[in-house]
């Protein structure tokens, strides 16, 4: 996540990295699940932002139950539209970042950027970036001094893609349709 932030920071997009696993983000389709529920202050974080990066983990092949609460929590948008009838998240850019040591990050970022596509995110040109390892081995990313040259190339390219599209998406928003509730 930090070398993808550090490849948006040289694009201008300034922002942070928040760890969903510290928060308890309780299941549920509303925006609000009640007592002790960290997701609407989470849910302010993400709408303030024009670009989303959802960092999962392949766990037999699938995101992380964490990432899918989050995408879960989102499911709140599809009641949530202006009067054009735009979600919360028209306008803001998604991508994802997949890390593991199996077999399974595309079809891991396929399901995470699909499932945001529903919700109103856009994706840009490439949408996601990822390192596998060899299955079941022992070499996890973050034991690299330097990233595979692959891997920094790709994700330099996707944090230009996507700087890019969340510039052109706050200086034009999608229109949305008259009488869109």
């Amino acid at each position: 996540m930090q070398q993808l932030f550090g490849e948006l920071a040289k694009q201008g997009a300034t922002g942070k990295i928040v760890r969903a696993a510290d928060y308890n983000i309780k299941p549920g389709v509303k925006s609000d699940e009640g007592k002790g529920d960290d997701w609407p202050g989470l849910r302010r974080q993400l709408l303030a932002a024009d670009i989303l990066v959802i960092g999962a983990p392949i766990w037999l092949g699938q995101p992380s139950s964490i990432a899918k609460r989050v995408m879960e929590r989102m499911d709140a948008f599809l009641d949530e539209k202006d009067e054009r009838g735009r979600m919360p998240s028209y306008g803001k850019v998604v991508i994802a970042e997949i890390v593991g040591n199996e077999d399974g990050a595309h079809h891991t970022a396929a399901e995470i950027l699909s499932g945001l596509i529903e919700v109103g995110f856009t994706v840009p040109s490439g949408g996601s970036t990822y390192w596998v390892g060899e299955a079941m081995g022992s070499k996890e990313y973050k034991e690299f001094k330097r990233p595979p040259k692959i891997v920094a190339k790709w994700t330099q390219m996707l944090a230009s893609n996507t700087a890019h599209l969340a510039r052109l998406l706050k200086a034009q928003q999608y229109p949305g349709i008259k009488g869109g509730r």
